[in-house]
């Protein structure tokens, strides 16, 4: 087993965890306990950050938070998600991993949906007493528009600029990056983005954070500002989260251009 003394970011995908086709929230339970499973046999530092899946994004849809403020549509949305974080806590500490949820809601401020600033001390402290903080996609209150919607695909980036974290991974439901035949792009780099662009799907129906091509776009960016190279792979199959926790490379490679 690869162990590494720094930190790693995985993102599990609301899609992965929850059915993100339900009206209203529904965890896949059998996935979830797999996952904690796999995860509990990695014994480096990390910080998970899962996204809402059907706990958040058919009630921001629905209060048209972003877009409007409405303080109900506030606490009805964030009181779900903190119903799922508590839900994969509780898997996690079953397998004994040591979890404790970081609501967004309660560190978090945006500016026109971007993250203006976010306390970061508890985590840090966490990460060197043997704790795993986990974090989700969740409303938050925001400077210009009173409240908006807080994806976990910009979360991960920003802490891993901010911690310095040097590898990080999303787990979707889709092998990686898939190009007009299904098969999965090995990687994609700012230069070549605009090439594979065309194929990358945008949000579904309830996804109010920007689908695949949002998180693409996040990760390139982080690329370019900070160099670190991300993958996003598929946590559906098994022992590919305990994989990629362990070293490997798998799925699609979001990677800094690279320098002549």
């Amino acid at each position: 087993m690869n162990v590494s003394t720094e930190p790693v970011i995985l993102k599990l995908g609301g899609s992965v965890i929850t059915d993100k086709a339900a009206d209203q929230g529904v965890v896949r339970e059998d996935a979830l306990l797999r996952i904690a499973k796999e995860v509990s046999e990695y014994r480096g530092k990390m910080i998970i950050v899962h996204g809402a899946g059907s706990f958040g994004h058919t009630y921001a849809k629905k209060y048209g938070l972003g877009r409007v403020f409405d303080p109900e549509g506030a606490i009805v949305t964030h009181e779900s998600v903190k119903k799922l974080a508590s839900r994969v806590v509780d898997a996690l500490n079953d397998y004994g991993v040591r979890a404790i949820a970081v609501h967004p809601m309660c560190c978090t401020v945006c500016r026109n949906g971007r993250i203006e600033s976010m306390y970061l001390d508890n985590i840090r402290l966490m990460l060197e007493n043997g704790l795993v903080p986990v974090l989700h996609g969740d409303v938050v209150m925001d400077l210009e528009l009173k409240a908006c919607v807080l994806s976990g695909d910009q979360i991960v980036p920003y802490l891993a600029k901010e911690l310095k974290i040097t590898r990080l991974g999303l787990g979707s439901a889709e092998d990686g990056v898939l190009d007009n035949n299904g098969k999965t792009v090995p990687e994609i780099t700012p230069k070549t983005f605009e090439y594979f662009k065309r194929y990358i799907k945008g949000s579904g129906s309830t996804d109010v954070t920007g689908g695949m091509l949002g998180k693409v776009q996040e990760l390139l960016e982080l690329s370019k500002t900070s160099c670190i190279t991300s993958y996003i792979f598929n946590a559906r199959k098994e022992d590919n989260i305990y994989r990629f926790l362990n070293g490997e490379s798998m799925g699609t490679t979001i990677s800094p251009d690279k320098r002549v």
